[in-house]
């Protein structure tokens, strides 16, 4: 738990995708896989408060949306987005999670590329901005791989803004989705404490030690390295969910 915390913490830090290492190692550990994810959300979730208070000084609107209709909204989709988690039984998480994760090693893969090109063709108004965010918490709340990623794709297509200048924003939302689910996780007894503590502390710790490896590693090493731990995990799970139905027929 320790190990994997640290790993994911600094995976958060550096490039996202840290959940990839977290759940699978919880999951291995003989956590049921909603506890599991529950779990995985309260123990990362310090980190990336650390990293909201660390951007606070950039935080605006983004693009004509005010930043407290993004909070509420996230908010509410985070809350929503955590009682479908608690209300999803576990053989259906563990047939959906391969899809997920799937979902997730997609966007960290395309989610930017995707951004720019859509951005060249497309501008949204801030109302689809505020029901595609709302969308974004509840998948946020549910699971949330990638999704600070997500936001940022569909951010773009509000404003011409240097994309940069919108890590603020991103981080904080991220954060609020994470909170307001861990809570509800918290609330429900849904949390392994004795592993999820274990990990917390740890992820805490990667969180410093990424950002400090962040500035010193080549971000196309950093890049590479999360794509392949996301695409390893995926393929990992989808043998694991599928391959006995595939060999029993």
């Amino acid at each position: 738990m320790i190990v994997a915390g640290f790993i994911a913490g600094a995976m958060n830090a550096l490039a996202g995708g840290g959940s990839f290492v977290s759940l699978p190692a919880l999951i291995a550990a003989g956590v049921p896989p909603v506890q599991a994810n529950a779990s995985s959300t309260v123990a990362l979730f310090p980190g990336g408060v650390v990293s909201a208070w660390a951007y606070r000084d950039g935080l605006g609107p983004v693009g004509s949306v005010p930043m407290r209709a993004m909070l509420v909204t996230t908010l509410i989709g985070g809350m929503i987005g955590a009682a479908l988690l608690l209300s999803t039984s576990s053989s259906t998480f563990s047939f959906l999670l391969p899809w997920l994760l799937l979902c997730a090693s997609l966007a960290l893969a395309f989610g930017r590329r995707l951004g720019e090109v859509l951005r060249k063709r497309w501008r949204i108004g801030a109302p689809a901005v505020l029901a595609i965010q709302l969308l974004l918490g509840v998948y946020g709340g549910y699971f949330g791989g990638a999704v600070g990623i997500m936001m940022m794709a569909v951010w773009g297509l509000l404003d011409t803004r240097d994309l940069k200048s919108l890590n603020a924003p991103r981080t904080l939302l991220v954060s609020a989705a994470n909170s307001v689910a861990a809570v509800t996780f918290a609330v429900a007894h849904a949390v392994r404490w004795p592993e999820t503590i274990a990990m917390l502390v740890a992820a805490i710790a990667g969180g410093y030690g990424g950002a400090q490896l962040g500035r010193r590693a080549s971000p196309a090493l950093i890049r590479t390295g999360t794509l392949l731990v996301s695409a390893g995990i995926t393929v990992a799970f989808f043998v694991r969910t599928y391959g006995p139905m595939l060999s029993h027929h």
